[in-house]
């Protein structure tokens, strides 16, 4: 009996937390115009399935796209990157890989064609966001992991945009200014969460024809990037919040910066050695998870 499980590690279960946060976010914007009650919390699980199916879904048909092409094999795993090497460890699992990711992108659009059906007023604001994030999910491994640009932005358009909005425009029953504006914040974050875990994957992607920002502009510019856009988050949160233009409890999430600049130091003193990259990568990994829920948190209580 032991390990008969052990293929679910192709949907990387430990990061799904990302999903759920996010969709905390919206949630909490959503409550912002909408009453909690039983109709409110049924709905709301239903989109963190989707939200959840489709996450696992990425990482599955990832997983199955990396072993395909041979990257599993040359790549060296960290805690945070690399992958689970599942594939590698158990390759007669493939087949369930790619099933698993199919799956979790049939369930995802299932889910979403539900509330299209159930508010077909909404289908001009619902439509656009769950095509794209489908698309998303589909093309992320095998076609956006060589557009470097694409490939930097697609993590926080999937996570921040797609899927805050997509929460809150479904439980809410229409889309909101602020949901807009705090979706900006995840946005830069998810995008320098894949962004830092590309750097010790360099060589790796290199060798299967992937284009990553870190091999178009080098370690060093990479890491100004990473700082842009954890500036422009942040600041973003903070102009948001003073003008009035979200509710004020979001400004817990501000709390987020302390890791981030504390990332930003190592990575600027050697954004090359171990001693550096993985304790960054790990509060990388903080600031994206936590900062949404701080948020949401914040918003709910003050």
């Amino acid at each position: 009996m032991a390990g008969r499980w052990d293929w679910l590690g192709v949907i990387r279960g430990r990061f799904l937390v990302l999903a759920l946060t996010c969709v905390a976010l919206g949630i909490a914007v959503a409550l912002q115009s909408r009453a909690l009650d039983g109709a409110f919390v049924a709905d709301a699980l239903l989109v963190l399935l989707g939200a959840l199916a489709a996450h696992a879904a990425v990482n599955a048909l990832n997983e199955y796209g990396d072993y395909r092409s041979g990257l599993d094999l040359r790549t060296e795993r960290t805690p945070f990157s690399g992958g689970s090497g599942t594939l590698v460890a158990a390759p007669q699992h493939l087949g369930r890989a790619l099933g698993l990711g199919l799956g979790g992108v049939a369930l995802t659009a299932a889910i979403g064609l539900y509330f299209l059906l159930r508010q077909p007023a909404l289908l001009w604001q619902l439509a656009p966001l769950g095509a794209a994030g489908l698309l998303l999910v589909v093309a992320y491994t095998p076609w956006l992991t060589r557009r470097p640009w694409l490939c930097l932005l697609a993590p926080g358009l999937g996570f921040g945009p797609l899927m805050v909005l997509g929460t809150q425009s479904v439980l809410a029953g229409q889309l909101s200014t602020s949901a807009a504006l705090l979706a900006l914040v995840p946005f830069g974050l998810c995008n320098n969460l894949l962004l830092l875990n590309q750097f010790p994957d360099i060589d790796a992607d290199r060798s299967v024809g992937r284009l990553t920002l870190p091999m178009l502009l080098g370690r060093e510019r990479a890491v100004g990037v990473l700082g842009a856009q954890w500036l422009l988050a942040f600041a973003g949160l903070l102009l948001f919040v003073l003008a009035g233009w979200v509710p004020a409890g979001a400004a817990l999430g501000l709390l987020g910066a302390l890791p981030a600049l504390r990332a930003w130091r190592l990575l600027r003193r050697d954004g090359e050695s171990p001693d550096s990259l993985l304790p960054a990568m790990g509060l990388n990994v903080a600031v994206s998870v936590a900062t949404p829920l701080l948020m949401a948190v914040g918003m709910l209580a003050f």
